[in-house]
């Protein structure tokens, strides 16, 4: 039968707006408009704002800078770049440096060692890092992920199990999209949490279903907890099918136990859960004597074959460690105990993007495979690794005495990742003011920090908190040599926040 066509004569009942546009917020998808992002939301904004301020002549401001500590990006706070994964970074970028005619010139501003990955890595791309890779990664350094997890944990990693992606959020955003097949499918997130977890819920129109972390035992995660939580949610008939954990901790830096993790695995698999571990902290140990990092897939598989049925899907990232290079987006995730018609799954979606941007790829090369002893780079790598860690634990340290030197507020020492989750106790009336203000009480505290001082904290609510108690959440990234100055900055506004307000 041939197709029916419309003739202008027919009557239609559709009426073309005029004098709007077609997108507005009213018009856009709902679930777009769910979505909210703390890390860089309203106080981010606002930061930018006194940035240009401050850029302008005759700026009146009470500071000369914006300092940015919510958000975990080492590098803008002035961490240096790790040379190695720098140099080979340009040289596959200008590959004219690796030909033979060029070598003695490459050889007086790059080390050997870095010539030769860049080799390796340029050839393994195609011979350009301009050329569309493989869909899942490129599979050189899928294999060399591979190599790292098993060397890693102890146990063979697949590498057709194993995605590049553009950072660990793309990786995280992906699993939540199979994950949630319709709006009433739940995904257990803790409390506090990052908010990419909500903010994924939102858009993909999937249920949070919260499980709180206890503050009074540095942030410790009780099974008891959780089976409160999947029991609540399945009586409302949400359908719980996920369970998030961030292992180390954001924003709260906790780093669970091996029993612990066990008991988390044997939960999962009472209550057919997938378990979705963000492990992008696994090198910021900072008690690793007492609280040391092990990888999910690890404990997972000291198991036994009787947990061969859990599935797990674990993420890692070049933004956070000691490498610190968010903006290049590079990122993994491995599937164990995904059924192979789910990763086929995966590979399709994954080919309508094409593929993760190469540069990301490699610097996820480059951190599953540095130098090692031997090479040429090996002591220089290794210092600076070295000397980047030490000063984090330093500034975790110095940064939560400081804070729990502060009038009504308390910190847990950050056990793992990069932040501090300070309690604040407000007076009464700055209560009432933020509440005059439309605001939340840890919205009113960290505006006026900004304001003040023009540091950048994120409010406790945007991660999630228990009822009544206000938090913030602090990176300890400012540059250790500027960080006495940074404290006494902090110490002065609070103090006479706390007077101003005082009842």
């Amino acid at each position: 039968m041939s197709p029916q066509l419309h003739t202008g004569s027919e009557t239609s009942t559709f009426k073309v707006p005029k004098c709007k546009k077609v997108l507005r917020v009213d018009t856009i998808n709902p679930q777009v408009r769910e979505v909210q992002y703390a890390v860089r939301g309203e106080i981010a904004i606002r930061a930018e704002e006194l940035k240009s301020e401050l850029e302008t002549k005759g700026s009146n401001l009470p500071f000369n800078e914006i300092v940015n500590i919510n958000i975990g990006n080492p590098q803008q706070l002035k961490q240096k770049p790790i040379t190695f994964f720098r140099q080979v970074a340009s040289l596959v970028e200008y590959p004219d440096l690796l030909l033979d005619e060029n070598r003695d010139k490459a050889k007086l501003l790059f080390a050997s060692d870095a010539i030769e990955r860049a080799k390796i890595l340029v050839n393994a791309c195609g011979g350009s890092v301009g050329a569309y890779s493989h869909s899942q990664g490129i599979p050189h350094i899928r294999k060399n992920v591979a190599k790292f997890i098993e060397e890693r944990d102890g146990y063979p990693a697949d590498m057709n199990k194993i995605f590049l992606t553009m950072g660990a959020s793309a990786g995280v955003q992906l699993a939540l999209r199979f994950i949630i097949e319709h709006s009433k499918v739940g995904i257990m997130i803790p409390i506090p949490q990052y908010p990419l977890y909500t903010a994924t819920l939102s858009l993909y129109d999937g249920q949070a279903v919260p499980y709180y972390l206890n503050e009074e035992k540095d942030w410790g995660m009780d099974i008891g907890e959780l089976k409160k939580s999947v029991d609540e949610a399945r009586r409302k008939d949400i359908d719980v099918r996920a369970l998030c954990i961030i292992n180390p901790g954001n924003p709260t830096g906790q780093c669970l136990t091996e029993q612990n993790m066990r008991e988390v695995i044997e939960f999962c698999q009472r209550e057919r859960l997938v378990l979705l571990a963000d492990e992008v902290y696994q090198e910021n140990i900072y008690m690793p004597s007492t609280r040391p990092f092990h990888s999910f897939k690890k404990v997972l598989k000291s198991m036994g074959p009787s947990f061969d049925d859990v599935e797990l899907i674990s993420f890692h990232s070049i933004s956070k460690g000691m490498i610190g290079e968010c903006g290049r987006r590079g990122g993994y995730f491995e599937c164990q105990g995904i059924d192979k018609e789910v990763v086929d799954e995966m590979y399709k979606i994954s080919s309508v993007s094409l593929c993760p941007n190469i540069q990301g790829q490699i610097m996820v090369d480059l951190m599953v495979s540095p130098p090692r002893p031997g090479d040429e780079s090996y002591d220089l790598y290794k210092k600076e690794v070295d000397d980047i860690y030490q000063s984090l634990r330093r500034r975790s340290n110095l940064l939560c005495d400081a804070f729990n030197e502060l009038e009504g507020v308390t910190c847990n020492r950050a056990e793992g990742a990069l932040y501090l989750f300070p309690r604040v106790r407000l007076p009464e009336g700055a209560i009432k003011a933020a509440t005059k203000a439309g605001k939340t009480p840890d919205d009113f505290y960290s505006l006026a920090m900004l304001n003040e001082t023009g540091v950048c904290v994120v409010p406790g609510s945007g991660f999630g908190q228990e009822k009544d108690t206000s938090h913030f959440r602090a990176t300890f990234l400012p540059p250790e040599e500027l960080f006495s100055e940074f404290i006494d900055l902090l110490k002065r506004f609070h103090q006479g926040f706390m007077e101003k307000y005082r009842d």
